[in-house]
């Protein structure tokens, strides 16, 4: 049982770490995609309606610094 503690303490960190990592770097591609999508909706010449949504979204958010450059 000695023997045995100190190998599944090492294997359950490289098992911890291996799949965290791999959980990153799923998100990472999956949010890397999306970023090419919306800068390609961004090039179009005729733009998608939930891209025309979100923009008229953004812009109707009040600025947070607006006041303050003047």
């Amino acid at each position: 049982m000695t023997t045995f503690g100190p190998a599944a303490l090492i294997g359950l960190c490289i098992g911890f770490l291996w799949g965290t990592g791999c959980s990153l770097a799923i998100m990472y591609s999956i949010y890397l995609g999306g970023y090419r999508k919306a800068v390609e909706d961004s090039l179009l010449s005729q733009k998608p309606p939930r891209y025309q949504r979100a923009l008229e979204k953004i812009q109707s958010r009040p600025t947070k610094f607006a006041d303050s450059s003047n």
